[in-house]
């Protein structure tokens, strides 16, 4: 295909990926009322634990209930509409790829893709408790309004930085497959990934909370573990395949 073809084709994909957008935002946004109720449960039994109705989601603006559907509506219509957009990311780049590289990457996403889900799951687990433990800072004659932008700002971000953690040992094994690492460079790293992992941990859940921080940090550490290991694998046979390969005097 020459250039013109590709910015054609590119064209296609771009406005069948919107276009699934738009009709996943508008599907996601009757359903905005569950998902505020969900979002907005550590509120109400912060609200109940002190008993005052001084503790809320604070809409200030005219439109700010608006936009926080809107908001919402946007992130589920990515998420209902993933298979649809992710697809025509992959039937774009897909006649550029060999067959092993398809295979690679179809067995890439295929981890991924829980991975990310699983840590978002993890996220909704531990934001409750976030909430609830910052709220025991705030003094018993204060009211406690949760603007709500700003909320869901840290309710989203929460959840990504988790999900995209939980998805970065699949970039590992990626790395060994490109030859970047070996298995045992990855797992030499042993010491720095639990530092890391902690360290993550402890900004992505208030100090306090040890016990969210020590959970987080351990599925972390387990997942690389386990993403070591496996390049481990790669690598032994890897030189098996080589060693079958070479002529009986180049192994003597």
């Amino acid at each position: 295909m020459s250039l013109g073809q590709h910015l054609v084709e590119l064209r296609k994909r771009l406005m069948i990926a919107a276009l699934a957008l738009v009709i996943g935002m508008v599907v996601a946004f009757f359903i905005t009322g569950p998902v505020i109720d969900v979002l907005t449960e550590p509120i109400r039994i912060v609200a109940e634990q002190r008993g005052t109705d001084l503790v809320a989601l604070n809409f200030a603006g005219v439109t700010s209930g608006f936009d926080l559907r809107m908001r919402i509506a946007f992130a589920l219509g990515l998420l209902l509409s993933a298979p649809i957009w992710l697809w025509q990311i992959w039937a774009f780049i897909m006649p550029g790829l060999t067959r092993s590289e398809v295979r690679y990457t179809i067995g890439f996403v295929a981890a991924a893709v829980p991975l990310f889900f699983g840590g978002c799951v993890v996220g909704v687990f531990i934001m409750p408790h976030i909430i609830e433990l910052m709220a025991t800072f705030v003094p018993e004659q204060g009211a406690q309004l949760f603007e709500a932008a700003n909320y869901y700002d840290f309710v989203f971000k929460l959840l990504i930085f988790i999900g995209v953690a939980f998805v970065l040992p699949v970039f590992l094994v990626a790395l060994n497959f490109a030859g970047v690492m070996s298995g045992m460079a990855i797992l030499k790293g042993w010491r720095v990934a639990i530092l890391i992992a902690t360290i993550f941990s402890a900004l992505a859940t208030p100090a306090a909370d040890v016990v969210s921080m020590l959970g987080l940090a351990g599925i972390l550490i387990v997942l690389y573990l386990a993403a070591a290991g496996l390049t481990l694998l790669l690598d032994r046979r890897r030189r098996k395949r080589q060693e079958t390969l070479l002529p009986p005097e180049a192994t003597a």
